[in-house]
């Protein structure tokens, strides 16, 4: 597609006012958790479907209503955006978010976290700007870089930019759902860029994320707290009573202890098997981001498998327990301890949960204790795979290897990111996540940076990809 060219040139002559474009959405704190930032999130909203209006788009900024178990606010609009209507052309549906997660110089930022700051060696700092404002504004910078440039577009853009993905996606799944045989009926195939490479240097297609099953256990007895001075010996503790069943979940080296567990799990197949060993990735790279020689696994193969393949148990937290500095002899009265289970294919929810519900009955009688136990059942979200050898995929990989030079790593998100879920079911197309940050962006932490070459490269890969499936489409029709 040498026509390419003139689009990669275009954007290179942009990319100054591309990195104003970043500076002014990182500049409105849309941080959806908080209340009071609430005005700012619907700001946010509304400045993003502006941008899209001044390239020819139609948006509605679709109102969600109240926001759930906080009625005092409303939910931030769901951003529903079209650019084209051709019906020669192929429709792609762009998924991303504008909110962001909360930030305070004082948490240990070296710069104003809503200030773009950009470093000698391009590393451009501020909330928001890897997660998820760079790459959805990749988009926008996208289409202005073919209009300036006279390149027509290949496809018909659809658009759904939501506000409230840092704080549950609230309103989200009703939306997807309503809108399916509506906004979204004409759909082939989805496109998201809301993730990262799995390193620094080489680009990744990501096909696939785990779920994630989150649990707690209850345990209590005594009337209050107590003296262990007083009543130690004398009572059966509900804190011994939680640690020994929480021991039971897993070992050291992570291999989970729930009977039927590994049962569910799916057997992975020669082709897939054959995606690891090209990965871009070093044990010395888990060091790093470890921060310690504390790895289980010692082959990047095994370790990669753990981290996107296999199910993972943690153990989170204990509530009610002491945890102040210093001693304090108290025997809790009640205590809850959380954890969670990873879930891949083929682990579905409630079949999980009917193990680990059995195995913490079982475990929790075998104590014999006079203390009362409760299994609750927090949150689950289900995993998600999607076929790597889909047209959707297949042109995303050509457009990685024109811009960058070489064929990208297929890897799966150890996360969780549910709307992949979603839009696969409801719509029944293939989703396709794309990412434009690296793995030392320091997404939802301080200091989150995105690196100016990947924003700018990024916007070429972004543009690149809509002309390959397009084409793509076309063949496998």
């Amino acid at each position: 597609m040498p026509h390419l060219d003139s689009y990669f040139k275009q954007v290179d002559s942009l990319q100054d006012h591309f990195i104003e474009r970043l500076r002014e959405a990182v500049a409105i704190p849309s941080i959806s958790s908080e209340d009071s930032r609430r005005p700012d999130v619907v700001k946010m909203g509304h400045w993003l479907a502006d941008q899209i209006k001044a390239l020819g788009g139609t948006v509605e900024l679709r109102e969600l209503g109240p926001n759930p178990g906080r009625e005092h606010i409303d939910l931030p609009p769901c951003l529903l955006g079209r650019l084209g209507a051709d019906p020669k052309k192929p429709n792609v549906l762009l998924y991303g978010h504008y909110d962001v997660q909360p930030a305070q110089k004082s948490d240990g930022w070296a710069t104003d976290p809503f200030t773009l700051t950009i470093d000698d060696k391009g590393r451009m700092y501020g909330r928001g700007s890897t997660d998820d404002k760079g790459p959805v504004l990749g988009w926008l910078n996208a289409v202005e870089a073919h209009q300036k440039c006279g390149l027509e577009l290949p496809v018909n853009l659809l658009m759904c930019f939501e506000g409230m993905e840092e704080n549950g996606s609230e309103g989200l799944d009703d939306t997807i759902r309503a809108e399916a045989k509506k906004f979204f009926k004409d759909t082939d195939v989805v496109c998201i860029s809301d993730n990262y490479w799995l390193g620094t240097e080489k680009p990744c297609l990501t096909y696939g994320v785990r779920g994630c099953n989150y649990y707690s256990v209850e345990i209590s007895g005594p009337g209050q707290d107590l003296h262990s001075g007083v009543y130690g010996g004398l009572t059966h503790e509900p804190m011994t009573d939680l640690v020994r069943v929480m021991n039971s979940f897993v070992d050291p080296d992570g291999k989970i202890l729930i009977q039927g567990i590994e049962d569910l799990v799916a057997p992975m197949s020669e082709q897939e098997n054959a995606l690891y060993p090209p990965i871009a990735f070093t044990m010395d790279d888990l060091k790093e981001s470890l921060g310690g020689e504390v790895a289980i696994h010692s082959t990047k193969e095994d370790a990669l498998k753990h981290k996107m393949r296999y199910p993972s148990l943690s153990l989170h937290g204990i509530e009610g327990a002491f945890y102040s500095e210093g001693a304090k002899t108290v025997i809790p009265a009640r205590v809850v301890g959380k954890f969670s289970i990873r879930t891949v294919p083929n682990m579905e929810i409630d079949e999980v949960t009917k193990l680990v519900e059995k195995h913490v009955n079982v475990e929790f009688a075998k104590l014999k204790s006079k203390n009362t136990m409760k299994f609750n059942v927090l949150h689950c979200g289900k995993w998600w795979v999607e076929d790597f050898n889909h047209p959707n995929y297949t042109a995303a990989a050509k457009a990685v290897e024109r811009v960058f030079g070489v064929k990208p790593d297929m890897t799966r998100e150890g996360g969780s990111i549910p709307v992949t879920l979603t839009f696969q079911e409801e719509l029944g197309k293939n989703v396709l996540l794309l990412p434009m940050g690296s793995s030392t962006d320091a997404a939802h932490s301080i200091n989150e940076k995105l690196d100016k070459r990947n924003y700018i490269e990024g916007t070429k890969l972004l543009g690149a990809y809509l002309h390959y499936v397009a084409g793509e489409l076309k063949r496998s029709q």
